[in-house]
């Protein structure tokens, strides 16, 4: 069980706004917009440097997350966690 307390309530009500609005533009593509649909592509790639990036703060954060309670979030494990945004670099934070 983890320790660390979750600080921003606004984040559940702004991520379902972020959903929302990827959905709404899947949507849009969907019904003919082609042109989009690179940009959706494009969209996809920034959410995923943006999820590294998330992770890589939460375990610099200064109660720093471990591996395990970033997984445990996701539905992954801890290596699977690791794997994807530990990167090759080996700082001692493999737990």
């Amino acid at each position: 069980m983890s320790t660390h307390r979750r600080n921003v309530v606004e984040n559940d009500e702004f991520g379902a706004f972020a959903r929302r609005i990827v959905r709404a533009y899947a949507r849009r593509v969907a019904a003919g917009d082609i042109e989009a649909l690179a940009d959706m592509v494009a969209l996809s790639e920034d959410l995923d440097t943006a999820i590294g990036e998330a992770v890589t703060g939460l375990r610099s954060h200064r109660r720093r997350y471990s591996w395990e309670e970033i997984a445990s979030r996701l539905g992954i494990s801890r290596q699977a966690a690791h794997k994807r945004w530990g990167g090759d670099r080996h700082d001692g934070t493999d737990q």
